[in-house]
């Protein structure tokens, strides 16, 4: 128990103060502007986006738990406005003072900086958990599952969006930058092992993996080729990782992130 509440001591700071090490600080430049001005300039993000409003639906009569929304993004946003009630929580009471000032002419939102394994949230029955680069921050995944299973409704439905460990380029590059990694201790791309247990306790009803054949496009991107040939490169490795990662688990393997939406059985 004392470990865990150092844990989240220090997840707190981390998130609150941004204390990050000199390698943690040169991988969030990485994945803040390098990879991710790569994830738009391929249409990722959007992608990922639409796909996610498409799975929340009609929100009018839901109640919505925004698990780890920190200071909100563009569909936290959506569904405050949307839901019959909205709950965010995150661990950082900065962001979520940030948050609670965003949302508060809206009556249907409650913001709480609280750790979701606490027996101190006490809400529940939620109709959708919403859990954006969320669950792979608890090392625990049985624990996890358990409490997702109690806070959800019978037929309840979760999207997630998490990185996988599963690409031997990715295990490689993960396992030199680890021992130096400020948050080691809460970060835990998902395993083949981990993904098996949330199909074993859930219904996954879509799926999507990216970055598969797609995050070699840094490697085309050094070719002297034209714009126009690149692009199309991307686009045909990008929807072979979106369709097969559907159906085909060694591809999805292949991928650095999964989305899923998944529901209580």
């Amino acid at each position: 128990m004392e470990e865990m509440k150092d844990m989240i001591s220090k997840q707190k700071a981390f998130y609150d103060k941004k204390e990050k090490n000199f390698v943690t600080k040169i991988w969030y430049y990485f994945r803040n502007s390098t990879l991710n001005a790569f994830r738009k300039n391929i249409g990722l993000e959007k992608e990922i986006y639409d796909l996610h409003l498409d799975w929340l639906g009609n929100l009018n009569e839901m109640k919505v738990l925004d698990l780890g929304c920190y200071e909100g993004n563009s569909l936290s946003f959506h569904m405050a406005k949307n839901a019959k009630k909205y709950v965010g929580i995150d661990l950082s009471e900065k962001a979520i003072k940030i948050l609670g000032k965003r949302f508060s002419q809206l009556p249907n939102v409650e913001v709480y900086s609280m750790d979701f394994l606490s027996p101190d949230f006490k809400e529940k029955d939620f109709d959708l958990i919403y859990a954006y680069g969320v669950l792979h921050h608890f090392r625990n995944t049985e624990e996890l599952i358990s409490k997702l299973k109690q806070k959800l409704k019978p037929g309840g439905r979760i999207i997630s969006y998490d990185p996988l460990t599963t690409s031997k380029p990715v295990q490689l590059l993960r396992a030199l930058y680890r021992p130096f990694q400020t948050d080691k201790e809460w970060e835990w791309p998902f395993s083949k092992k981990v993904y098996y247990k949330y199909s074993q306790e859930f219904k996954i009803l879509d799926r999507r993996a990216i970055l598969g054949k797609t995050k070699w496009l840094f490697l085309i991107n050094l070719l002297p080729l034209e714009k126009h040939k690149k692009e199309r490169i991307s686009k045909k490795w990008h929807l072979t990782d979106w369709e097969l990662s559907k159906l085909n688990d060694k591809h999805m393997f292949k991928c650095m992130h999964l989305t899923m939406l998944m529901r209580l059985k």
